[in-house]
């Protein structure tokens, strides 16, 4: 950024240095499709906010109406209504709630435990990376949605275990991630520096390694919380998410594929609004590996 200053009568052009954080979001603002997805993003968590403000949980939402079942769109049911006679876009409302909320809180959960456990192994090596990423390995040889279906089977069907049963399966991702960042940073010579003047192992990971490594921490972050939400919604449409009547995206896809043929608005608008979010996120992934990318910079 140039600013113009007056030193001994002269007008000279100084440089102001951007911070990091302007820096990155100044290059995501030239991302035209990642403001896209940030901005449907941002809607999508406002209608998960407001849900009850926008349209009532107990009176609209899963309260039952024989009398309206499978109606088409109108100015009463913007969206129709499914085979129970409830306001499909009142459920779709309620269901961002669901899937948001164990989309980032599963990331969240993988992120800080594969993470910590990516940067021990990646900083100490030596028996200590064999031993943590072996234990990975046993757990990427099994498909990440049979992990999640196998503890959701265990646990029981709630939205907790499922937060648990998401993350869990996402968390040797991410200690892969990190182990493979922490090992291309740590012997910098930064690193080598707060070791020459006495800083401890667990302050050199947490202040210097860890912050250093998250640029593709982030990126894998934001594309996880797309991959947790198709993830939810399998396991709700196999039978093993949240317990009805609580309204959720995959289960309303299982509720409405017996009326495909009669009624395929009770399938259709669930499904674009996974299809939406994941879209949104999926944009602002790629937008935040380029912002975030350093070969980018200008």
């Amino acid at each position: 950024m140039d600013n113009k200053e007056m030193i001994n009568g002269i007008e000279v052009k100084t440089t102001k240095k951007r911070s990091q954080l302007a820096e990155i979001w100044r290059r995501l603002k030239k991302n035209k499709l990642a403001m896209v997805g940030l901005g449907i993003l941002i809607i999508l968590v406002l209608f998960a906010i407001f849900a009850n403000v926008i349209a009532d949980y107990d009176d609209v939402a899963i309260q039952q109406n024989t009398a309206i079942r499978r109606q088409g769109p109108s100015s009463s049911n913007w969206l129709g209504t499914d085979h129970l006679g409830r306001d499909i876009f009142a459920r779709i409302i309620h269901g961002s709630r669901v899937s948001l909320l164990v989309g980032f809180v599963a990331v969240g959960f993988a992120l800080i435990i594969g993470g910590l456990l990516g940067a021990i192994a990646g900083f100490y090596g030596g028996r200590i990376d064999n031993t943590i990423m072996r234990i990975m390995d046993v757990f990427l040889a099994i498909p990440s949605i049979l992990l999640a279906i196998a503890i959701v089977a265990a646990l029981g069907g709630n939205l907790f275990n499922l937060m648990i049963a998401v993350g869990v399966s996402s968390i040797p991702r991410y200690a892969r991630i990190v182990r493979a960042s922490v090992i291309t940073v740590k012997d910098e010579e930064f690193i080598e520096a707060a070791r020459a003047i006495g800083a401890t192992d667990s302050r050199i990971i947490r202040k210097h390694i860890i912050p250093n490594a998250l640029a593709p921490v982030i990126v894998q972050g934001t594309l996880g919380v797309a991959g947790a939400i198709l993830s939810t919604s399998g396991l709700a449409f196999i039978g093993l998410g949240i317990p009805k009547p609580q309204p959720e995206w995959g289960a309303m896809l299982s509720d409405g594929r017996e009326f495909l043929r009669h009624a395929p608005h009770i399938t259709t608008f669930p499904g674009i609004a996974i299809m939406i979010t994941i879209l949104s996120l999926n944009l602002l992934g790629d937008g935040l590996r380029d912002a975030l990318d350093p070969r980018l910079k200008q």
